[in-house]
């Protein structure tokens, strides 16, 4: 104000929050999603029902999917969503704890502001404590190798026993080990592990049991001529990106035929042509043809009397896949189709799976890419399956590259909140305070499994820090008997980096939101009122 004169910097409309009020507000909205998948964590905990704008349902305790569906408003809660994502894209698993810690430590973060601790100082004590935390981690690792299949199969199981499908998870974690090494590849001594040479095909109808690996690829599509083979052996198969068709000009050309002997020679050229292409497929040796493109009528004839079993329009992405299961090249021109080219696998067989009929390719020798197809009794069964495949090949693979693990159940966060109390206590100033404010927000992963299992969260976290203290650095809670015990011998273990990426995430998204101190949002955008064209926008519809 300036002689009694108000001053407008920001647009009428526009929403100010300063200091506290605006720390507190953002710290609230980001606990709020904590809390809404907190119930989702450990093997007791619960599922949510999602159901979308236009009446789709999503029922699952994957904290990344809720997240995902859930249409978060509040900029500070979409952070901590990003933070689930972020956990999904590196790991595959973790994310429910990784939004759990970042709420907790905006929690304890939130005591402190209260006491008038500086959110500056509680920032740089959180990174302290996070860059001593993966220290500790590391010290804390049990080392595993890509041949011990056993432990492969713990971590699977253990990413799929807090799921719906974790009945069937011993199935599941078979068949995630097997998928993830028969794909790891390696290289300069080091495992690498693409995900995307697994392809995961999703069919209704059958049970959890009936989902299988296949060692090759499943394409989903039939043959395309009734005269065709429905079943070949030792297949030869050739890969070809170009179409069985008479090739149209470039440019616009126009054929006068004044004869009718003339239009004869013309389909007997047409015929000809066809009749070369398949020759070309012939002379090959291939016995199975995957074509890109489209496959005339006259040359889907001639294909069915050679006894060439050929699909059309397959998708690049399976076109990819089977040039890395079968050996073969990808062709791009006919013509230049050679033996050498062709692809091997022991059968390629068209069979009915619920009411498709499906191409699959299978028994070949060293695939770098195969194929999961997944069975369930409704489509929600078969999409949790799906996403629970997901998180156990995903941890498979992580822990096929680092080659560590630690032991779950919330036993490395209580032994990472016991070592960072005796750290704070060797750093000076009031970082300290921030560094025992992190090592308690730790503990919210054994007290939330607790909760969830409905224990009282008290009488575990004492006697999970009594069991720390006297050197058992395994010691977790088993949520089914209420006990706490060695978690290596219980076999609940997961790779190394989704702890360490889950501390990485929570922390950055804690200190980013604990920075902010003034939050100015802009009107949005105007509805039904003085729209930028004129007074009367809104009653018209247009701005709508």
């Amino acid at each position: 104000m300036i002689g009694q004169t108000p001053i407008f910097i920001l647009k009428e409309g526009t929403k100010r929050e300063k200091g506290k009020g605006a720390q507190f507000n953002n710290i609230s909205a980001a606990r709020a999603i904590a809390d809404a998948v907190r119930s989702t964590l450990g093997p007791r905990g619960m599922d949510k029902m999602l159901v979308d704008s236009m009446g789709d349902v999503v029922i699952t305790n994957d904290g990344v999917t809720i997240l995902k569906e859930i249409d978060v408003e509040h900029p500070a809660a979409k952070m901590l969503v990003e933070v689930a994502k972020t956990q999904d894209e590196e790991c595959g698993d973790g994310t429910t704890t990784a939004v759990i810690l970042a709420g907790e430590l905006l929690k304890k973060a939130e005591a402190l502001i209260e006491q008038n601790v500086h959110p500056t100082v509680i920032s740089g004590g959180y990174r302290l404590a996070a860059v001593k935390a993966r220290e500790i981690l590391d010290s804390v690792a049990i080392s595993v190798s890509p041949d011990d299949k056993e432990t492969l199969m713990d971590i699977a199981r253990t990413a799929m026993i807090s799921k719906s499908v974790s009945a069937s998870r011993n199935l599941l974690a078979d068949v995630a080990v097997k998928a993830v090494s028969a794909v790891a590849e390696k290289k300069d001594g080091k495992w690498l592990v693409d995900d995307d040479n697994i392809q995961i095909v999703k069919k209704q109808g059958g049970s959890t049991d009936d989902t299988q690996m296949i060692s090759g690829i499943i394409v989903d599509k039939e043959a395309v001529h009734p005269a065709m083979p429905k079943k070949v052996e030792k297949a030869k198969i050739a890969l070809v990106d170009s179409a069985l068709e008479v090739k149209k000009t470039e440019i616009d050309a126009k054929i006068e035929i004044t004869d009718p002997s003339q239009l004869h020679a013309f389909l007997d050229e047409e015929e000809n042509m066809l009749r070369k292409m398949v020759d070309i497929v012939k002379k090959s040796g291939a016995t199975v043809l995957f074509c890109q493109k489209g496959i005339d009528d006259l040359a889907q004839h001639y294909l069915g009397k050679e006894k060439i079993y050929a699909v059309r329009r397959v998708k690049k992405s399976d076109m990819e896949k089977l040039a890395k299961a079968t050996g073969a090249n990808l062709v791009t021109k006919l013509d230049d189709l050679k033996a050498s080219d062709l692809g091997d696998a022991a059968l390629v067989e068209e069979k009915k799976i619920a009411d498709d009929r499906m191409t699959f390719v299978t028994g070949c020798k060293n695939p770098k890419a195969v194929s999961v197809l997944i069975r369930g009794g409704t489509e929600h069964v078969i999409d949790e399956i799906d996403r629970s495949l997901n998180d156990a090949i995903s941890v498979v693979s992580v822990a096929f590259e680092d080659g560590k693990l630690v032991t779950g159940g919330g036993s490395t966060a209580s032994e990472l909140a016991l070592k960072l109390r005796d750290y704070a206590a060797s750093v000076g100033g009031r970082e300290q305070i921030a560094i025992d404010a992190f090592a308690s927000a730790m503990e919210v992963i054994p007290t939330a499994l607790a909760e969830n299992a409905g224990l009282d969260p008290i009488d575990v976290l004492i006697e999970m820090r009594q069991a720390h203290k006297s050197g058992k650095k395994y010691a977790g809670i088993n949520v089914f008997t209420g006990k706490v015990v060695d978690m290596k011998k219980e076999r609940v273990l997961e790779p190394i980096r989704v702890a360490r990426q889950a501390i990485i995430s929570a922390t950055d998204a804690a200190v980013m939101i604990l920075r902010i101190d003034d939050v100015i949002a802009s009107k949005g955008g105007s509805k039904g009122g003085k729209g930028p064209r004129g007074p009367d926008m809104g009653d018209e519809g247009g701005m709508d």
